[in-house]
């Protein structure tokens, strides 16, 4: 992908990640540490029971942070199969007899368009990992 392109893209996948984590996934750190502290307060109760109680806290924690690899995944492959179809594109124009400068005309034109698609998608793809990290106990 053109230089230009991946950077845009780059870019607002950077603020949208920075997003989520200062609205939710800072809050719920701040809670599995409180929360495992708690676990530690309790001097009373063995070792595995510590260690049962604090792999409780985490477990919210872990399930946000697959849930955002998962769908950051999921706009990687989209975005990938896209360009590759680019590559694709070009390669038979390229075949064809096309000089260069047209075969990267194309490239770049059809690489911007993925671009400009997966961008717009960023929006409801960042309603959706919200509304899953909200679900979230």
């Amino acid at each position: 992908m053109a230089e230009a392109h991946q950077a845009r893209v780059h870019a607002v996948v950077e603020d949208m990640v920075q997003s989520l984590e200062r609205d939710h996934i800072r809050v719920m750190q701040g809670r599995m540490f409180r929360c495992s502290a708690d676990c530690c307060d309790r001097s009373t109760d063995s070792m595995s029971v510590v260690h049962n109680c604090i792999e409780r806290c985490h477990t919210p924690m872990a399930k946000a942070q697959s849930q955002v690899t998962s769908e950051l995944e999921k706009f990687q492959d989209r975005l990938s199969r896209c360009t590759m179809h680019c590559n694709d594109k070009a390669k038979d124009l390229f075949d064809s007899g096309a000089k260069e400068p047209a075969v990267r005309a194309l490239m770049d034109r059809c690489v911007g368009s993925c671009v400009d698609d997966h961008v717009n998608l960023i929006p409801s793809m960042t309603r959706r990992i919200k509304d899953n990290l909200d679900s979230i106990e």
